[in-house]
């Protein structure tokens, strides 16, 4: 598995949200993407990750933006995970992995997604991708930012 590099055509993906389904290419047409994906909800990384663009999520709306988490976990634990956070954006459930292998960030022994984050263009091509991310990691983190146009320099 091999994970599209910025420049490539995001692949388009199916993932289920709390009010239905969700097509990566048409949420792509009403601006540019964070898809954020973490590996279980309620895991102290992926906690992080997520809250991450929690804290951020004026700022992301603001470049015009917005964010998708995603994982393999079923709805309803996805449901429990995003009002415990507090999450202002969709958490949505990848139930077979294939949104994960289609960005190449599938683990098949753990049958779950890597932490993993791309910014995706209103054109459908990937502005950045960070197939190994982390949230401790504030310089990846910056990295988002900037795919979303922010300059360099004006802090969040």
């Amino acid at each position: 598995m091999i994970s599209p590099e910025a420049g490539a055509r995001a692949p388009d993906v199916t993932l289920e949200g709390p009010d239905g389904p969700v097509r990566l290419a048409d949420t792509c047409k009403d601006g540019p993407l964070v898809l954020a994906f973490f590996q279980e909800a309620n895991t102290p990384a992926c906690e992080a990750e997520v809250r991450g663009f929690c804290a951020e999520h004026d700022l992301v709306t603001e470049l015009g933006a917005r964010v998708l988490a995603v994982s393999t976990d079923p709805p309803e634990e996805q449901r429990r995970f995003a009002q415990s956070l507090g999450a202002p954006f969709p958490v949505l459930t990848d139930p077979d992995g294939a949104a994960a292998k289609a960005f190449g960030v599938y683990d098949e022994s753990s049958r779950r997604a890597h932490r993993a984050v791309f910014v995706i263009g209103e054109d459908g091509v990937v502005r950045l991708a960070i197939p190994w991310y982390n949230p401790q990691n504030s310089t990846q983190f910056e990295e988002v930012f900037a795919a979303l146009g922010l300059e360099p320099g004006a802090g969040f």
